[in-house]
């Protein structure tokens, strides 16, 4: 009868130690920062095309084509959820996705509640009809004109002190727009002289007017980081989205995505910057 009850004893314990070892790779799956294995979910704001957008029910744009080519070095599929912009960091820590993939900014504050994988530098660039004589290349070639530009846009400011400190007489004509797009359509029925856009919107812009906008700028004005947003001390999911950019930067893959967004990579000072890290 002992022996017996040794034996059953013996057998519970294997069956423990199995257990055990299930709830350990279930901790595993977890501790990556996945909600469903094998699925990375992105929350992202699919209405700022080119870097987010619907098209047939399908996510595109810069966020969607990176992680295409990111997510096979992660052995995940991917998936989005359309989140408007302000719902981004509070649907992330509340876990209703894994990640944010919607083109954000990387600044101080925000590094306070999430943390950040950086992927890419956009910025402003200028853009003028084609058949404009002007040709500015920096803000500093913007005095006496008139430029148009979304309300709120962060170089506004910057633009507004240079007019004073560098225009004199002949200021800065800033005119402010509810939105990019309709920027745009002021300066094609010559309301402005010139569109100071996000560097990405003023590439899709150009692209799609037939030859009738063009690029004056050289460099990207007014740069800023952007990045992928994780939850706040969720290393393991931004080390392997780290390792597959990286992957990517190796193949060369990174950096024709990056110019057919007129996109540039953020260098360690950029990154520094914008976290507020001196």
């Amino acid at each position: 009868m002992n022996a017996m009850r040794n034996k059953y004893a013996l057998k519970l314990a294997a069956a423990a130690v199995v257990l055990l070892s299930v709830a350990s790779m279930s901790t595993t799956t977890w501790a990556a920062g996945l909600l469903e294995e094998g699925k990375l979910k992105a929350g992202s704001d699919l209405i700022y095309p080119p870097y987010n957008y619907l098209e047939d029910s399908v996510a595109k744009g810069f966020d969607a084509d990176i992680l295409a080519l990111i997510a096979p070095k992660m052995n995940v599929e991917v998936e989005f959820l359309d989140t408007r912009f302000a719902s981004l960091i509070p649907g992330l820590r509340a876990k209703k996705y894994d990640m944010i993939a919607s083109a954000l900014y990387v600044t101080a504050e925000r590094a306070k509640v999430i943390d950040y994988v950086p992927y890419a530098l956009s910025g402003a660039s200028l853009v003028v009809r084609s058949d404009s004589q002007a040709a500015p290349k920096v803000p500093e070639d913007l005095c006496g004109s008139r430029v148009g530009s979304q309300q709120g846009a962060a170089w506004i400011p910057a633009m507004k002190a240079l007019s004073e400190e560098k225009c004199g007489g002949n200021a800065i004509i800033i005119q402010e727009f509810g939105t990019s797009a309709e920027a745009g359509q002021a300066l094609f029925s010559n309301g402005v002289d010139v569109q100071i856009v996000d560097a990405g919107v003023g590439k899709a812009a150009v692209d799609a007017s037939n030859g009738r906008l063009k690029v004056s700028s050289e460099t990207m004005l007014y740069p800023i980081v952007i990045g992928f947003g994780v939850a706040k001390g969720n290393t393991e999911l931004a080390k392997a989205i780290e390792s597959g950019l990286a992957d990517i930067k190796a193949s060369g893959e990174y950096q024709e995505l990056l110019t057919q967004y007129n996109l540039a990579e953020p260098n360690e000072a950029e990154i520094k910057d914008s976290l507020g890290i001196e």
